[in-house]
C-alpha cells in the first residue's frame, strides 16, 4: 500500500501539489481493490460511489445508445484517476459503465469521505477541481478530432499522443473509440507497419 501511495502522491502533485496536512488527509482515504478481467465495476444507473487511482490494468467508460450501438468514451490505465466521474462527484446515476478490460489493481476512495475533505479542506477541494478540468480541456479535444477529423487523422493524433495503448488496448477497443470500423482500423494499423 505505501508504494501505491507514492505513485498517488505523484500523480496528485502533477495535479496540484497539496500541503503535508492536506495529503496526510487524503492518503488515509484509500483502500485497496481489485477487479478480474471483463468486469464491470459501476452499472449504467448505478451512483458512482469511488474515485479510483488504478495501478495496474486497462479499463475503459462506455456507453449504450437507445438502439444498443457501443461507444468507448474513455480508457484509463496506470497511473491515472478512473471510474464515472460526473456520476461521482454529482452523485447521480451513471450514464455510463466502467469495465476493466485486463485483471486490474486500484485505490480506492468512497465519495462521502472525498467529500468531507474537500468541504473541509480547501487546497484538495482546489485540486479536485483543477482535475476535473483537466479532464475536461481532454474530453473537448476529443470532440473536436472526433467532429472534424478524418478517420486517418484522428488515428494518428491518437497514435501521436498515446502510442502505447496500441500495445495495451485491444485493438477493436480502440476503433470503437475512434468511431470507426475494424476494417479501416486495421487498414490503418497495416499503414502504419510499412
Amino acid at each position: 500500500m505505501a508504494d501505491a501511495l507514492v505513485q498517488l502522491k505523484k500523480l496528485v502533485d502533477g495535479v496540484y501539489p497539496l500541503s503535508g496536512e492536506d495529503w496526510d488527509a487524503l492518503s488515509t482515504i484509500w483502500s485497496p481493490f481489485s477487479a478480474r478481467r471483463k468486469e464491470i465495476i459501476t452499472m449504467e444507473g448505478s451512483v458512482e460511489r469511488y474515485l479510483y487511482f488504478v495501478m495496474e490494468g486497462v479499463q475503459r467508460v462506455y456507453y449504450f445508445d437507445d438502439q444498443d450501438r457501443e461507444a468507448t468514451i474513455v480508457f484509463s490505465y496506470p497511473p491515472s484517476f478512473g471510474g464515472v466521474l460526473d456520476s461521482l462527484l454529482l452523485q447521480q446515476p451513471s450514464r455510463y459503465f466502467f469495465e476493466t478490460l485486463t485483471p486490474s489493481v486500484f485505490l480506492r476512495a468512497a465519495f462521502t469521505d472525498l467529500d468531507k475533505l474537500m468541504q473541509a479542506r480547501p487546497g484538495i477541494a482546489f485540486m479536485v477541481r483543477k482535475g476535473v478540468v483537466h479532464a475536461l480541456s481532454g474530453l473537448l479535444e476529443r470532440l473536436a478530432e472526433l467532429q472534424c477529423y478524418s478517420a486517418e487523422e484522428k488515428f494518428n493524433k491518437v497514435l501521436q499522443r498515446s502510442p502505447h495503448i496500441f500495445q495495451l488496448i485491444p485493438h477493436k477497443y480502440i476503433a470503437n473509440y475512434l468511431g470507426m470500423d475494424a476494417t479501416n482500423f486495421s487498414k490503418l494499423i497495416n499503414k502504419q507497419k510499412k
